[in-house]
């Protein structure tokens, strides 16, 4: 259990060795969802246990499905497909925070062929955006209902299928929408044509089409003015049974940005490089690159390794972070040690995430004596001499804690002494849970303790 405030204990030495990483959040929950719509048990390896996977795979289990959980061997079975949607009386769906969660069940139930489902989750959910995932699954023909403000949790669903054909989606504010509807549409009675309004963030959705192509359905087609065509009626299946996740893209910015901060060189086994594997998110590697990081294939080929000689330089840069957003936070936390100012820019869809994360971070970075400029869309940090005691405000939103932790791991002090502390270090529990114990480790290893 970690305390309430984490005074985070700076590296005295460079950092050396491997971190092993969680799988992806975001695949672990596709995949769940991908593997109960199959008509054979599905094995999924090398999964993440965080709050977000345990809510979906609960979730799952509630509607019937069998997801059986094997932590230590990080595997979820899952079977019982066809006995699912058999309850006779409403089902209770509980999604926390998590929006994978929130919008994929959604989507699951609206496309099932009877029952009712009740969905929730705590009171920031209630704010995040499913407008735009409701009126198109309104519109092709499901039965769905906002029991509280039009447009958001909580919902009751009526579920009985869905017709499909050509429909309209705003997934602006959120590209999961447009992956939930994707993943059920194969379900339809017609073939679904989505004509996007608003345009949307690409490559997570790419992710899904390639995994729904991984789990047996013909390419997704997407065609000009950004229309998305879906065949109706192919059946998922895994021919193999099994399915490897791969490690977190997102979760391993933190630790591609540690060598900045410390110096020396670490390893991430499992992470693929740019442009490789299923996740946008590797696209941080050229980020540290061009702040003075050297990204280079690990020994043997597996994984990446990050080095960094401490008192080289670090420039500041500009970035777009539009298509990565879930990292620009690591870039942000440790923009304060780089050699002058740091713009990040297409980042106002972040504002409707767990919290307001561009007034979070703005706030947080002016507490450590940061110039900070805010604007909707855009943060511009100029490096000014970091404010010590700051106690570093999460908003109960696991990025804020960890890119924060890996900027407490330079030695400002240079005697090995926290300067900087985490408030609510636990929220980590929503995708990363051992976040703090690795890092610990990390420090432990390479202080030659």
């Amino acid at each position: 259990m970690l305390p309430d405030l984490l005074p985070i204990q700076p590296f005295t030495r460079p950092v050396r060795g491997s971190a092993a990483l969680p799988g992806s959040k975001s695949l672990t929950n596709r995949a769940l969802l991908l593997a109960v719509l199959c008509d054979q048990p599905v094995l999924l390896t090398d999964a993440l246990f965080s709050e977000d996977t345990r809510l979906m795979a609960e979730a799952l289990r509630r509607i019937g499905f069998g997801v059986a959980a094997d932590e230590a061997a990080q595997t979820l079975a899952v079977s019982n497909q066809r006995a699912a949607f058999a309850s006779r009386e409403p089902v209770d769906l509980f999604v926390g925070l998590a929006g994978t969660a929130a919008r994929f069940l959604t989507a699951l139930c609206a496309a099932a062929p009877r029952g009712v489902y009740r969905i929730d989750g705590v009171p920031q959910m209630r704010k995040r955006p499913m407008a735009g995932l409701i009126s198109a699954l309104r519109a092709l023909g499901a039965d769905v209902r906002c029991t509280g403000e039009e447009g958001f949790f909580p919902l009751e669903i009526h579920a009985r299928g869905l017709l499909g054909g050509p429909v309209s989606l705003d997934a602006s504010e959120s590209s999961q929408m447009l992956s939930a509807l994707c993943m059920v549409a194969p379900l339809a009675q017609k073939a679904v044509e989505i004509t996007l309004v608003g345009g949307v963030r690409w490559p997570f959705v790419q992710m899904t089409t390639r995994l729904m192509k991984d789990f047996g359905q013909p390419p997704v087609e997407r065609r000009k003015g950004d229309v998305v065509f879906i065949p109706a009626a192919a059946r998922y299946t895994r021919k193999t049974g099994a399915y490897a996740i791969e490690s977190d893209a997102t979760a391993a910015s933190y630790f591609v940005a540690l060598p900045l901060v410390v110096g020396g060189s670490l390893t991430l086994p499992g992470l693929h490089g740019l442009g490789q594997g299923l996740q946008g998110d590797t696209a941080f590697l050229e980020v540290a690159q061009r702040t003075g990081a050297t990204v280079a294939p690990a020994a043997g080929g597996r994984g990446i390794e990050i080095r960094f000689q401490a008192g080289s330089p670090r420039p500041g840069v500009t970035q777009d972070f539009s298509n990565f957003s879930d990292t620009f936070l690591t870039l942000a936390a440790i923009a304060p040690l780089l050699d002058g100012p740091t713009r990040i820019t297409g980042i106002a869809h972040t504002r409707k995430q767990e919290t307001d994360r561009v007034a979070g971070m703005a706030r947080e970075l002016k507490k450590l004596g940061q110039d900070v400029r805010e604007e909707n869309d855009a943060l511009t940090i100029s490096p000014r001499p970091l404010t010590t005691g700051v106690e570093i405000e999460t908003y109960h939103d696991h990025r804020f804690a960890m890119s924060f932790g890996i900027l407490g791991c330079h030695d400002l002090l240079k005697n090995g002494r926290p300067w900087l502390s985490i408030k609510d270090p636990g929220c980590c529990a929503k995708t990363f849970p051992n976040f703090f114990e690795l890092l610990g480790a990390l420090r432990e290893k390479s202080s030659g303790n």
